[in-house]
């Protein structure tokens, strides 16, 4: 049905006949000459209809946007004056000799054309094949695939296997809720969507496969976010006999790699590197921005005598810290605006927002409600800790040291956002020596997940302080987003299951839910690690999207829901009765 794509006809194919088909962008009337701007997946081209092909002329009359055409006619110059230099095509025409209606189309309910047009993500999401059909979301789409094939090539060039793994598996504890499927033949028993295929790829390594990779669909029954999918993909990857360092470089020359040949940037070689504690000492975050040119000053140890509740009570608390941030320029933020960010960190479980204005030189140039609580002195001290100037603000951070990190890290992300402090460009780095458990619910559980190896040999050093114990885990962070992490994996069963016993799971659970990744721990079991990249994250970051959904050609709303297919949806009870299932209003 045609020759050619659209965006590929050029001066190179001057005076042949070619034959296209595609969408009408739009129509223009000329004085009675008609001009269609005819799009495919490959960009537009200028279509000319005389009056003179009168077949042609008189289906051109009747055509509105997005109907579905073919043309047959002659590649030729545009007139001077006319050459339209911001599309490839933009130097010729297509002299049109005949024109086929293939199929009409009903009025659009949003425009689809070069201009930006407010429309609301519920109404893009239902029509999404004509969401697909903008320039801008269908460049996203080719991007994405561009990205995947050279992960893929690179791979493929390192030795890896791609290896499929299964979708119905059964639960495992990886931190958020699975989905659920009935199984018919099984009645009572249910498989699990997977969170990761992490027990899998361990066991291919345990097989003998040494380098895996997936481009793998994974499942989190979980809230989501504007980076955060129901399903999402992965690119997945697991070797053997490497060490986290030598796993790093691979990867780090991949992620440089697909950078230069997609964006032409350079990343840095190699990638900087930051210890977790660090991290969160600095930023209260394990995935910093470093782009944002604001740290933490940890000043508890100049408030623990002050006569002052707030401060004093978490100073002298080992569980707690109290941080100072300095926003440069900040002097000039209205009550309003510091009110706002006062309920912004409310959300993270801050319980206010302290602050010091220094609006002048001396103690009468300083402002803030808290300065009648901390002596002359220790105000000094923290102007001169913090490197604070006339014209900036200081915020205060104190509490547990969970709610100070999480709330003056976002603080810390919003202030650099509203005030313009973010640096332009790409900062990517590794966090490594992450801990191995953290605490929450009077328990611990893991930090990475539960078969990630300690910093240790030793199943008697990890039992005897479980606390400070840290992993061979690392995360690659790029802007403040994490792209993938991984880790070394335990492949000693007496260590695994000390970790089980750690994270309070007793041994027949363990048998019971790990008994055959225990089982091949004991039967010949490699050294082995690897890594995870969010392949709609790293897609997200890369064309400059706000959101994963507009990377994925068919993805669900924040509330889980398809609008293009009204999914989920009741199902007819014969399939219910088939499974054993029963729906019961609460």
């Amino acid at each position: 049905m045609r020759s050619h794509y659209c965006g590929q006809v050029t001066s190179a194919l001057l005076d042949q006949e070619v034959k296209l088909a595609g969408w009408v962008h739009r129509r223009r009337d000329h004085g009675g000459v008609i001009f269609v701007d005819l799009r495919d997946r490959e960009g537009i081209v200028q279509v000319v209809i005389a009056p003179e092909q009168k077949a042609a002329f008189s289906i051109a009359e009747t055509l509105r946007s997005e109907f579905v055409v073919q043309v047959k006619g002659k590649v030729r110059k545009r007139p001077e004056g006319t050459i339209n230099t911001n599309i490839a095509t933009g130097e010729i025409e297509i002299a049109a000799a005949e024109l086929i209606l293939l199929n009409r189309a009903d009025p659009l309910p949003f425009p689809i054309d070069d201009e930006y047009h407010e429309v609301g993500e519920e109404t893009r999401l239902h029509y999404r094949y004509l969401d697909i059909r903008r320039p801008e979301m269908f460049s996203r789409l080719k991007m994405r695939a561009q990205i995947a094939r050279y992960l893929r090539h690179y791979l493929d060039e390192h030795g890896f296997i791609d290896v499929e793994t299964p979708f119905l598996t059964r639960a495992t504890p990886e931190g958020a809720r699975d989905y659920l499927v009935p199984s018919r033949t099984h009645p009572g028993s249910f498989f699990a969507l997977p969170q990761s295929p992490q027990q899998f790829k361990q066991l291919l390594m345990m097989s003998g496969i040494d380098r895996y990779y997936q481009i793998v669909k994974c499942f989190r029954d979980e809230d989501l976010r504007a980076d955060r999918q129901p399903e999402f993909t992965q690119l997945d990857i697991e070797t053997s006999f490497l060490t986290e360092h030598e796993i790093q470089s691979l990867m780090e020359n991949m992620i440089r790699g697909l950078f230069k040949d997609i964006l032409n940037v350079d990343l840095p070689q190699p990638f900087p590197r930051l210890t977790y504690a660090e991290a969160m000492r600095r930023f209260g975050s394990d995935k910093p921005d470093l782009r944002i040119p604001l740290e933490f000053v940890d000043v508890a140890d100049l408030l623990k005598t002050v006569d002052f509740k707030v401060f004093a009570d978490p100073a002298n608390d080992a569980q707690s810290r109290v941080v100072a941030l300095k926003i440069p320029d900040g002097a000039s933020l209205s009550r309003k605006e510091i009110d706002g960010y006062t309920h912004f960190v409310s959300q993270f479980g801050a319980r206010g927002l302290a602050y010091i204005k220094i609006n002048a030189e001396g103690k009468e140039g300083l402002q803030s409600p808290i300065l009648k609580f901390i002596p002359e002195e220790v105000v000094a001290q923290i102007i001169e800790r913090t490197k604070a100037k006339v014209g900036d603000i200081i915020f205060f951070g104190a509490d547990k040291a969970g709610i100070v990190n999480d709330a003056l890290g976002a603080l810390r992300l919003k202030v650099a956002h509203d005030r313009g402090l973010v640096e332009k460009g790409w900062n990517i780095l590794w966090v490594v020596d992450f801990p191995m458990f953290e605490k929450g619910e009077g328990r611990l559980s893991a930090c990475h997940h539960p078969f990630t190896s300690p910093q240790t040999d030793s199943v008697d050093t990890l039992l005897k302080d479980p606390d400070h114990m840290l992993a061979r885990a690392y995360d690659m962070v790029l802007n403040g987003s994490e792209l993938g992490g991984g880790s070394i994996r335990i492949n000693n069963a007496a260590m695994q299951k000390a970790v089980f016993q750690v994270l309070n799971i007793n041994e027949e659970e363990a048998e019971a839910k790990f008994g055959h990744l225990l089982t091949a721990m004991r039967l010949g079991c490699p050294p082995h690690g690897g890594i995870a990249f969010g392949l709609d994250r790293i897609v997200m970051l890369m064309v400059g999207a706000t959101s994963i959904r507009d990377v994925i050609a068919f993805p669900k709303t924040q509330t889980a829901t398809c609008p293009l297919m009204d999914a989920p949806a009741p199902v007819e009870p014969a399939q219910l009765i088939d499974l054993g299932i029963r729906v019961v209003k609460e």
